[in-house]
């Protein structure tokens, strides 16, 4: 109970506090342009590629959101030690795959440490998700099931589709129009869909260390005052563990506020 009064609270803190500086109707249309605008398509199957974000000046406060995919693992407890260390929220959007079976309990904990859980997919598998808009909506069911035990699943209307949603690697299972009905029918059910227009690389073959991820981070942020990062929560990626609290001092020290997704959205509509 304490705890989650204590997340309440730093949550309602952070949320006065965004919105007192936020310009709303400037806000209202960047944040539509990085949800939904058409990017460029790209086909990339180390599930990579960074959405531009709505450019130009603007008045508002640098905002960022740590995003992790593909957890939970082995790597979840140190990367919530750290946000727990220094006060950041994040989106983490799961996986149920036969890999992280074991760690799906920790679902509970980044829920009770105040962070936003969010949909990425059951098997992640191209191949069978993308095969059919009704494969895709047979695996996030699939998904929640297995969440079931360990958070409340009615409240989580995010997802992050696999590949994100301008991929091009889905084409060749579900054919050239999957990506554009899905995204349609996941607003017709409900859920808010997000990319990123920050990417950390630290999923790619070629397993960049810690210093590399952050200064892809830094390369990709530049210029943006609203970034979404897209990092990753599997046994592989030690690395981005070991890169997180340099991350996090980066865009400390350029002045960032650190937010959800859901957070940034619920400015938008205050």
């Amino acid at each position: 109970m304490r705890r989650n009064a204590n997340r309440e609270e730093r949550s309602g803190r952070l949320l006065s506090a965004l919105a007192a500086a936020l310009l709303l109707a400037v806000l209202a249309g960047v944040i539509h342009g990085l949800y939904h605008k058409e990017y460029a398509e790209t086909d990339t199957p180390n599930d990579c590629f960074a959405a531009a974000a709505a450019t130009g000046e603007t008045a508002l406060p640098r905002m960022v959101c740590l995003t992790f995919d593909d957890g939970p693992s082995k790597n979840t407890q140190p990367i919530l030690e750290i946000l727990d260390r220094e006060q950041v929220p994040a989106t983490f959007f799961v996986c149920a795959q036969d890999a992280n079976e074991a760690y799906l309990p920790l679902v509970a904990d980044i829920a009770a440490a105040g962070h936003q859980l969010a949909l990425h997919s059951a098997t992640h598998q191209y191949s069978k998700i993308y095969a059919s808009t009704d494969a895709f909506w047979q695996d996030i069911k699939a998904l929640r099931q297995a969440l079931e035990p360990y958070a409340d699943v009615e409240g989580i209307d995010w997802l992050r589709f696999p590949g994100g949603s301008t991929n091009t690697v889905s084409h060749r299972y579900g054919g050239s129009g999957i990506m554009k009905a899905l995204k349609a029918q996941a607003e017709e059910k409900g859920y808010h869909w997000i990319d990123w227009n920050v990417c950390a690389e630290d999923a790619t073959a070629s397993h960049p260390d810690a210093a590399q991820i952050l200064r892809n981070i830094r390369r990709d942020a530049d210029g943006h005052d609203i970034c979404v990062v897209l990092l990753h929560d599997t046994r592989a990626t030690g690395q981005t563990v070991k890169a997180l609290p340099d991350i996090i001092r980066y865009f400390r020290e350029g002045g960032y506020t650190f937010c959800t997704v859901a957070q940034m959205d619920a400015l938008k509509n205050d």
